[in-house]
């Protein structure tokens, strides 16, 4: 084996690398573990714990390694397996251009944009040129300038400027709009409190996809997603006028935590409790001072002192004797991140919001000081009306922009419409009144402020500059801010997947014991099979195992339940390259090899077929990731990686084991007694009878096409818009009745299934899904709880996902993509790779042949099976991972076709034998290859849990069938492609 040391050198730093991304997860869930030990049930006590021990390093000689750091890095979980909410939101482009254009009222204008939606909804992918297009139709020569030359987009669009410029200006404010909405989600979700949030926007659309592992309270996402972001300009105090008063909060909230007593006054408060300090420092009857316990009793008497100071550290300095002097500025505290909210607490209690003057209110930033520090400052402003409320609005902002002043650091340029500079001009004139005392403005965003910056001097003419010791990161995300006040395109969620924390406890079971049952399963058979070498074989499946976990850890990836389903399908697949090793090395053996030249012949031999399979089947997941949603984009990693992971372990690791073992004349066997001659000079007609099969597949496709147009699909909610709930009831319940109770709730048509056992539905209805308001999802909620009690009084909603109509056309079309362009990229791979279209053409037709017996299979059978049977992502990813599949079986069948047709053809041996001898020979890798994956998936059907039943039986289905295509339906077809077209049969 040549580069034996290379690749033993790459296995160790493989190895290496993944046990330390590993550690990571191993380290949170060690401490998560005390956590809970410490609470004893008890969720605030557990939350507490955590956060006081997040930025404490778990291993003394390794301080940087704490709780947080390891939860950034551990392995995450998916909503399926954590529960939580995952949301799509769309920016309303449409609005943008109508607001742009200050509500124009001119019908040619209007009804450009609604036939711009319209052309979109059919698949246009964009709007904004849609818009210009359906304008140009009703107005011949129609000019745009004048609908968007206003006095707010002066600077950017000309009376006199082309269509063309339009366009442009109306696409860069389309990707501003999409980008302050990504910020602005962005921050609302950090201050949410989620662990381990996603958010991300989809790359060519206007839709931001949001997940929150754990969160429960749905209602408070959507309106925190959905509301308007609130820009205002608020005047500040300084931190001497508001030292004081933080001073008297301190006392009331040390007199209150005099136990027993919350009359106390202030200073009995403080007496006694330096009494109690004083206390602490003796020796106990040994004349030893208990350390640890020592310091935890004076920090909780320091606590108790100064409740407010313990956690608010004030805003000083030390001055010139070197005694702490207040920071000027509206900075009045400091506070760690997990203490904000016993400030906040502190701050709204009863006791002290009656001595905090009503003209004050306290903000926090929105930043930490530094990313590091995770240390949070807190600003002192005054109110400006009786209303209580800010000095300024945000919507009076026109425009603001990044920029660099003359000395070339960056600053904001901001400008405002008349109404806005009026008043700024008073506002600026107020704060730098007195020249030895210059107030500061607050810029504050959703009651967060992002800067405060000092004001110089009156600005008269509404255009100003923000500068500062700004990096020109922190100077763009400012100019956002500040855009978000006159936000021109308002977000909306036009997808919603929730899943409820038991569902995700029984995922997290069903994931387990589908992948440790389908593991066992492969360790057992390739032993029983292979033998001695079944052993290595298993030795490197659970490197590839441990690899690819590694490697998802290191990569942040998301582990969902389809991911599950994918890493459980990778090890039965990664099976598949020893077997085409063995079986090469058993042939080899057959010649009278001796067992070191076997093994390395069979190594080169099966190469190319091992590279041709799984180079296809990684095609098929690269088109899963890019055109896939949500869970699938899991699958697809999960896939991909596995894919890399095992050809590395079942290549180099086996290859390996198997020199250690040559060296040290270990005994190896590739079968026992019973399997060694199984499938040996097997004589199988493939082609002589292909015409029964052809007339078989057409049966069955036939069928399908008839019951598609007679009983249809059952499509799901994702392709066909609407919400859709898992309900569990504490009985088992009669469909019929349900759905007439529901449907009668509803006024509309509803459908109801059972979903696994009796006493669980799935119920899909479209009621008011055009209606994005939050009433609309109000009163979907109280129809539903209203049908659900008539059904049975105890129940509990599992899972629950909304989907729009435009967002369930967008996700059809891509699916319509997602196959078609897979289809297409394996055709060129194989004409590429095979130099023949006949192969090519014969792949392309059995691929297209499984498809449609697969969607025949589903409408066939729609209704009449206790599980799911619908159309909707996961079967796009199942189809897809079936044409991996069937093309990865079909390419090695095709491999042996061509070595048979170069090396055995003769004027004696016509192509049909020649093809038969080929298929034959191949028998054996096929067969065993597809028992090991379709055992798995029928463990991930059995035990993966209800929603993958529908995925796991499309996938179990399209193997059978892509088996059965790959000997009767692909290589039959070179046959009669090869003979259609005269074409001679020569050596490759």
């Amino acid at each position: 084996m040549q580069g034996k040391g290379l690749v033993k050198f790459a296995a160790i730093a493989l190895t290496l690398a993944c046990l330390y991304s590993l550690s990571f997860t191993w380290i949170a869930n060690k401490v998560e573990k005390d956590a809970q030990e410490f609470a004893k049930g008890n969720p605030a006590k557990e939350k507490a714990y955590l956060d006081s021990v997040a930025s404490v390093p778990v291993f003394s000689s390794l301080s940087y390694i704490t709780y947080e750091y390891a939860k950034q890095r551990e392995i995450p979980l998916g909503l399926d397996l954590k529960g939580g909410m995952n949301v799509t939101m769309e920016i309303a482009l449409s609005d943008m251009i109508r607001n742009l254009a200050n509500k124009n009222p001119d019908a040619n204008f209007n009804a450009a944009i609604r036939n711009a939606e319209a052309a979109v909804v059919k698949g246009d992918n964009d709007l904004i040129v849609a818009f210009a297009k359906e304008y140009e139709k009703l107005v011949p020569n129609g000019k745009l300038a004048p609908l968007f030359a206003t006095k707010e987009n002066s600077a950017n669009v000309k009376i006199d400027a082309s269509n063309q410029d339009v366009v442009n200006f109306l696409k860069k404010e389309a990707d501003g709009a999409i980008d302050r909405s990504f910020n602005i989600l962005r921050t609302r979700i950090d201050k949410f409190g989620v662990t381990s949030p996603n958010i991300q926007k989809q790359q060519g659309t206007n839709r931001i996809l949001i997940e929150l592992p754990g969160v429960k309270d749905q209602d408070r996402v959507r309106n925190l997603l959905q509301g308007s972001a609130k820009l205002e300009f608020w005047e500040t105090y300084d931190n001497s006028e508001i030292f004081a008063l933080l001073q008297n909060v301190n006392s009331i909230l040390a007199s209150t935590n005099k136990a027993g007593d919350t009359t106390a006054s202030p200073a009995a408060a403080q007496d006694t409790a330096k009494s109690k300090l004083a206390a602490l420092g003796k020796k106990d009857t040994t004349g030893k001072v208990d350390s640890a316990a020592a310091l935890n009793k004076v920090q909780a008497e320091q606590a108790k002192l100064n409740p407010l100071f313990s956690i608010l550290n004030p805003a000083t300095f030390k001055g010139e004797n070197g005694q702490p002097s207040l920071r000027p500025g509206p900075v009045v505290g400091y506070a760690a991140l997990k203490d904000t909210a016993r400030v906040n607490a502190y701050l709204s209690s009863p006791q002290v919001k009656s001595v905090i003057p009503s003209n004050i209110r306290l903000f926090w930033g929105v930043k930490p000081i530094t990313p590091e520090s995770k240390v949070f400052e807190l600003y002192a402003l005054k109110t400006s009306n009786l209303a209580g409320g800010p000095a300024l609005e945000g919507d009076v902002i026109s425009d603001a922009r990044s920029d660099y002043d003359q000395r070339g650091n960056a600053e904001v340029v901001m400008v405002m419409n008349t109404e806005g500079a009026r008043a700024w001009r008073t506002l600026t004139a107020n704060a730098s009144a007195d020249p030895n005392n210059k107030k500061s403005v607050a810029i504050v965003l959703d009651n967060l402020v992002y800067s405060a910056p000092t004001v110089q001097g009156e600005i008269p003419n509404g255009v100003s500059s923000i500068s500062g010791n700004f990096k020109i990161e922190d100077t763009q995300d400012l100019a956002n801010v500040l855009k978000a006040g006159r936000l021109p395109a308002p977000a909306k969620i036009v997808s919603e997947y929730v899943v409820g924390p038991s569902l995700g406890a029984d995922s997290i079971s069903a994931g387990l014991i589908s992948t440790i049952a389908g593991i066992v399963v492969i360790l057992l058979f390739m032993a029983m099979y292979y033998s001695t070498a079944g052993l290595v074989a298993n030795i490197a499946l659970l490197v590839n195992l441990f690899f690819l976990m590694g490697v998802l850890a290191s990569l942040g990836a998301v582990l969902t339940l389809p991911g599950i389903a994918g890493i459980v399908l990778s090890l039965g697949m990664s099976v598949d390259a020893n077997v085409l090793i063995y079986e090469r090395i058993r042939e080899e053996l057959s010649e009278g090899k001796s067992i070191r030249l076997a093994i390395a012949e069979g190594f080169t031999k099966a190469m190319p077929s091992i590279l041709d399979s799984n180079i296809t089947t990684f095609l098929t997941g690269v088109i899963l990731y890019i055109f896939g949603q949500g869970p699938i984009v899991g699958f697809a990693t999960t896939l991909m990686i596995g894919i890399i992971t095992s050809l590395f372990a079942a290549i180099f690791i086996s290859r390996l084991v198997f020199e250690w073992m040559l060296d040290r004349k270990k005994p190896i066997s590739f079968s026992i007694k019973a399997t060694q001659n199984l499938f040996k000079d097997s004589k199988f007609d493939f082609i002589s009878g292909r015409r029964k099969f052809y007339i078989l597949s057409s049966a069955i496709i036939l069928a399908g096409i008839i019951s598609a147009f007679t009983q249809g699909f059952s499509l799901g909610v994702d392709f066909s818009g609407g919400r859709s709930y898992f309900v569990a009831f504490d009985k088992p319940v009669d469909i019929e009745d349900a759905r007439e109770i529901l449907t009668n709730t509803f006024e509309t048509p509803v459908e109801v299934k059972t979903f696994g056992s009796s006493n669980q539905v799935k119920i899909t209805t479209a009621y008011m899904i055009n209606d994005n308001s939050l009433a609309a999802d109000d009163n979907v909620k109280v129809k539903l709880a209203e049908g659900l009690k008539k059904i049975s009084p105890v129940y509990e909603i599992k899972d629950s996902q909304k989907v729009g109509p435009t967002m369930a056309d967008d996700i059809k079309t891509s699916a319509i993509y997602a196959v078609g362009f897979s289809i297409l990229v394996i055709f060129l791979y194989i004409i590429i790779r095979f130099k023949r279209m006949a192969f090519g053409f014969a792949a392309i037709l059995a691929l297209v042949h499984d498809v449609l017996v697969l969607l025949a299979i589903f409408t066939i059978f729609n209704g009449w099976l206790p599980f799911s049977l619908d159309i909707d992502q996961a079967f796009v990813a199942a189809i897809l991972t079936v044409m991996g599949y069937s093309i990865n079986d079909t390419v090695v069948v095709f491999d042996r076709v061509r070595e048979y047709i170069g090396q055995h053809h003769s004027k004696e041996e016509n192509l049909p034998t020649v093809i038969n001898n080929a298929l034959n020979s191949t028998l054996s890798r096929t067969v065993i290859t597809g028992l090991c994956t379709m055992a798995v998936l029928i463990i991930i059907f059995i035990f993966g849990g209800e929603i993958l039943r529908g995925f796991s039986f499309a996938m179990l289905i399209g193997v059978i069938f892509g088996t059965y295509s790959s000997l009767f339906v692909a290589t039959p077809f070179v046959v009669e492609f090869i003979k259609e077209k005269g074409d001679e049969v020569k050596k490759s």
